[in-house]
């Protein structure tokens, strides 16, 4: 997605990455991620979540993205719901 494109929904906050997150995704999948992650796109979530995410978009609160990198691992992108952090990181590290 060029920048051009994005359409901010939130503010991202401090980026952060946990270390299995980090030896298993490449730059791109990371990069590919949050421009997702912060143009609504939540990616591979349920239809509750999508609709929390939406509402939390308004009210505040958590937003939880779920996406699968080029090699098939699953990982997640959180923003904190006062968006002063997104983590990135794999589902057994939650």
């Amino acid at each position: 997605m060029s920048p051009e494109k994005l359409r901010a929904k939130f503010p991202l906050g401090r980026l952060l990455i946990t270390p299995g997150a980090s030896s298993r995704l490449t730059t791109n999948d990371v990069l590919t991620a949050l421009a997702r992650h912060f143009d609504g796109d939540w990616g591979d979530i349920c239809e509750t979540d999508r609709v929390l995410n939406n509402a939390a978009l308004v009210d505040g609160g958590q937003l939880l993205s779920v996406y699968h990198s080029r090699n098939g691992t699953a990982f997640q992108v959180i923003s904190e719901g006062d968006r002063s952090v997104t983590t990135i990181l794999l589902p057994e590290e939650y």
